[in-house]
């Protein structure tokens, strides 16, 4: 007979497939061929799966490179525009002109 939950391909009142059923392998004692299955199953979900995370990976790492460049050159750009380091300067050169006006005595 079969174990409990396996179940036929197809139920023969209904004529659906039953539903899997989520194993916990650590309470449940399996034998080492439903685990070496179970280990198939895993790494054939995650090889079908692989692809589009891999794109999904692919976008993000670019979206947050364009992120990260964007907000440098933000930084550049808005650095670029300060002019009051300019404008300090110029009126430094102004007021030591004065000065000098002033010491030379015209």
């Amino acid at each position: 007979m079969a174990a409990p939950g396996a179940g036929d391909p197809v139920d023969a009142k209904s004529g659906e497939a039953p539903l899997a059923q989520r194993i916990d392998p650590t309470r449940e004692k399996l034998t080492p061929a439903q685990l070496q299955f179970m280990r198939q199953a895993q790494l054939a979900q995650w090889q079908k799966m692989l692809p589009q995370r891999r794109t999904r990976n692919i976008v993000t790492g670019l979206g947050i490179g364009a992120l990260v460049l964007a907000i440098y050159g933000y930084t550049f750009y808005s650095v670029s525009q300060e002019r009051f380091l300019d404008e300090l300067e110029d009126e430094a050169k102004a007021a030591r002109a004065r000065a000098l006006e002033r010491a030379s005595g015209h």
